[in-house]
């Protein structure tokens, strides 16, 4: 069960880490308020202490994290901005993927 944790961890840490990014693009771009800054702070606050909860070498866990924000920014590109992934994205998310599985759970001396 420690795999589904650490997968379960990552996808936060990326949704945190996206809507601390999306809301003040949507300040800057979209012209909504700047009171939106203040969420946007704590959750990129809530990515920085989850990033912390991995159990492993903090730089092992920022390159496997790249793969699973990969596969959230792809599902924030459906879901949020209504722009279907096409099979490119799709399959450059799955080598994200796999590459993650493979830095997280490989075997370890």
């Amino acid at each position: 069960m420690p795999e589904i944790k650490t997968v379960l961890l990552f996808v936060l840490t990326a949704i945190a880490e996206i809507v601390g990014c999306y809301l003040p693009y949507l300040w800057l771009r979209e012209g909504k308020s700047i009171w939106l800054l203040v969420p946007a702070a704590l959750s990129l606050a809530a990515f920085a202490w989850l990033l912390t909860l991995h159990p492993t070498a903090a730089g092992r866990v920022y390159a496997a994290y790249g793969g699973v924000y990969i596969f959230v920014a792809i599902l924030w590109l459906w879901g949020v901005d209504g722009i279907k992934p096409t099979g490119w994205d799709l399959l450059g998310t799955a080598v994200a993927l796999c590459g993650m599985g493979i830095i997280m759970f490989a075997p370890r001396a």
